[in-house]
């Protein structure tokens, strides 16, 4: 696995959740490792959001925030490429219709496929709608 579509559920997984779950960190060390991500630049509000969120519900101090962040940007310097490329609106109702899904993660779905790369994620849902895209997911 050298590229692949990187969910934000995984990315938040690594500073979010205690314990870590195995999966997101064995993600983690393969990009350390050489791998490269894809994702949308929606990627970066829901990270945004997500560390916001755990500093507010004091999941993280201010410090961590920082720590956090900058061990996110190092990442996003060294092994996480933003596709600017943006699925019609047309795409994405039609995707999260017909397979349940958000417009949210309609879009790393269209990424994949666009990309013909397999997807990265914990989220269950996205996980059954890219099986059922014919999307690999790596597990």
């Amino acid at each position: 696995m050298s590229r692949f579509v990187l969910d934000a559920s995984v990315a938040l997984a690594w500073f979010v959740d205690k314990p870590q779950a195995p999966y997101a960190l064995e993600i983690r060390r393969r990009l350390i490792a050489g791998a490269r991500a894809v994702v949308p630049s929606l990627w970066h509000l829901e990270m945004a959001n997500g560390f916001a969120l755990a500093e507010r519900r004091r999941a993280f101090t201010p410090t961590e925030t920082h720590e956090y962040l900058a061990e996110l940007e190092s990442l996003l310097g060294t092994c996480i490429d933003t596709e600017v490329d943006v699925p019609s609106l047309r795409e994405l109702v039609g995707s999260a219709i017909a397979l349940r899904l958000s417009a949210y993660d309609a879009v790393y779905l269209s990424i994949a496929q666009r990309l013909a790369l397999p997807l990265v994620t914990l989220d269950r849902d996205l996980q059954i709608a890219a099986d059922t895209a014919g999307v690999p997911v790596i597990s």
